[in-house]
């Protein structure tokens, strides 16, 4: 049985790495893979240890998380640091080293294998991690989903109901030639019915949740979210008058909010709660403060559908100017 070896920072992991990792899979019968990640990283190393488990399948994954040399200059005892590290992590002999870069041959020496070069020009895969983390959106087509769900940026919609944000995502996603992420909760009370407890919201609260991340995975550079799990808390306190403390506890918030004004007439379409106009007034003011109070970017969109549309792509296109090179 022959064993092979290649390591990578995978600073992230790109179409080029996974190109290597299936030539080397291929090419031998058994594959170790060594991610190298220092705490400094600017991407967290045992998420990079995650992607790279998901992503190439069948493989041994070793994730090395030390602050070691990564070029010879660095250090006088270079080789020998790396040769000890390849010792501990690979005890087994290594037949074969792979590598895209000019140290394989030296690496494969100190493993006392054989050399397997791989596209050292970059011709199958013209990117880097450098040009990745400088310019994700410019090279959106070589990161795999995993990596895509890490640089999306999400836009939520919110505000009270019946003010137009499930149009207004639909419309966006559209503009932006992306997609968006629906509402869970109104999947949820379609089936269950609009009576809810705090244990319903909890329910919802881990739809949206799971929703949002498989929709990251999918999108174009840019994620529309009718709503989020902020949300969700917000109904807590209209519905039940109370903010259970785990549903107020959110995680995780979007890179930009539209809230959604109330000019516009309120029409009820089977799952809707709160028709008069002072409910209307208090939900749109409790929704404002909780951006406020939490400090998150945001910005007011109303008037008729065209208009909603239009301020908001300028609003995106405002906060995400990254976004347009792409």
């Amino acid at each position: 049985m022959s064993r092979g070896f290649l390591l990578g920072k995978f600073l992230p992991p790109h179409r080029g790495h996974l190109m290597l990792c299936d030539f080397a899979r291929t090419y031998c019968d058994e594959l170790t893979v060594l991610v190298c990640t220092r705490p400094s990283d600017p991407i967290d190393g045992a998420l990079r240890a995650t992607w790279m488990r998901e992503l190439v399948p069948n493989v041994r994954i070793v994730h090395l998380d030390r602050d070691v040399p990564q070029e010879p200059r660095e250090h006088p005892e270079f080789w020998p640091i790396w040769r000890e590290i390849m010792k501990n992590v690979h005890p087994e002999p290594i037949d074969f080293v792979f590598s895209s870069e000019s140290y394989g041959g030296r690496l494969a020496e100190e493993a006392g294998a054989r050399h397997v070069p791989f596209d050292p020009d970059r011709l199958a895969a013209p990117v880097s991690g450098t040009k990745v983390r400088a310019h994700p959106y410019l090279f959106w087509d070589y990161l795999p989903p995993p990596v895509r769900a890490h640089y999306v940026k999400t836009v939520c919609l919110f505000g009270p109901e019946s003010t137009g944000k499930s149009t207004l995502a639909k419309r966006l996603a559209s503009h932006f030639h992306t997609i968006a992420a629906p509402e869970y909760g109104r999947t949820y009370c379609e089936i269950f019915g609009t009576y809810c407890t705090a244990d319903d919201l909890r329910n919802i609260v881990k739809g949206q949740a799971s929703l949002e991340a498989a929709a990251k995975r999918r999108a174009n550079r840019l994620l529309i979210l009718d709503t989020d799990r902020l949300m969700t808390a917000l109904w807590a306190d209209m519905l039940l008058g109370i903010r259970p403390p785990d549903l107020d506890a959110v995680p995780e918030f979007a890179d930009l909010y539209l809230l959604a004004d109330i000019d516009i007439p309120w029409a009820d379409d089977g799952t809707r709660y709160f028709p008069g106009d002072a409910a209307r007034q208090r939900f749109y003011r409790i929704c404002r403060e909780e951006l406020e109070k939490r400090s998150l970017p945001f910005e007011v969109i109303g008037g008729d559908r065209d208009g909603r549309l239009k301020m908001a792509a300028d609003a995106i296109n405002r906060h995400f100017p990254e976004l347009s090179g792409g």
